[in-house]
């Protein structure tokens, strides 16, 4: 049971989505200007499809939506430590210099359903739908830029992902940062094959 399995519909994120619906707020101004203005332009490039779901008994109400893309997870350049873990259960004749990975590029809750566990039911949701037999390419990683800072990071934890870079110096490296700009978000995974 979960209020969005029971309560709602998934749809596409899209113009004619969005001209059913009255405006969609998180509370993260990039996130709903992604998701009001920039998806259906983000779908039709071919950078990633965005999904909402409606509530069934009034469906101009989007209750959280997300952005999934293709992607990866390139070991080569991962410290000896991070590579190890990342591959530790991947057979040894099954390794690969990078391994594939589905982004999720955008996710929002709607602010007046926040609170109420829908981001960790959503997160179910897609790991679900990603291994799902109909699936059309498989993915071993669930990836994600999560902004840096506690709440979120705390949240990805929550639901099993794991921080790629034991470190944000690490990972500033990995990305060609210099040690002086701050870091905004952290790469993280969850391997999918242990869900």
């Amino acid at each position: 049971m979960g209020f969005l399995r029971d309560k709602c519909l998934i749809f596409p994120l899209n113009n004619e989505t969005l001209k059913h619906c009255r405006p969609f707020s998180c509370g993260d101004n990039d996130l709903d200007d992604f998701f009001s203005r920039d998806a259906n332009n983000y779908a039709r490039q071919l950078l990633g499809k965005s999904y909402c779901f409606r509530l069934e008994d009034d469906m101009s109400e989007v209750i959280c939506a997300f952005t999934l893309s293709n992607s990866s997870i390139d070991a080569r350049n991962l410290p000896n430590s991070r590579r190890k873990k990342l591959t530790e259960n991947i057979p040894h004749e099954k390794s690969l210099s990078s391994y594939p990975a589905t982004l999720i590029g955008r996710l929002g809750v709607s602010r007046e359903y926040g609170g109420r566990g829908i981001g960790t039911e959503l997160m179910e949701f897609i790991k679900q739908w990603l291994l799902e037999p109909g699936a059309k390419a498989a993915c071993r990683y669930l990836t994600v830029d999560a902004y840096n800072n506690i709440q979120t990071l705390k949240f990805y934890e929550t639901n099993g992902f794991k921080l790629l870079f034991s470190s944000e110096q690490q990972e500033r490296e990995y990305i060609g940062l210099s040690p002086e700009r701050e870091l905004k978000t952290r790469l993280m995974y969850f391997d999918l094959i242990f869900y």
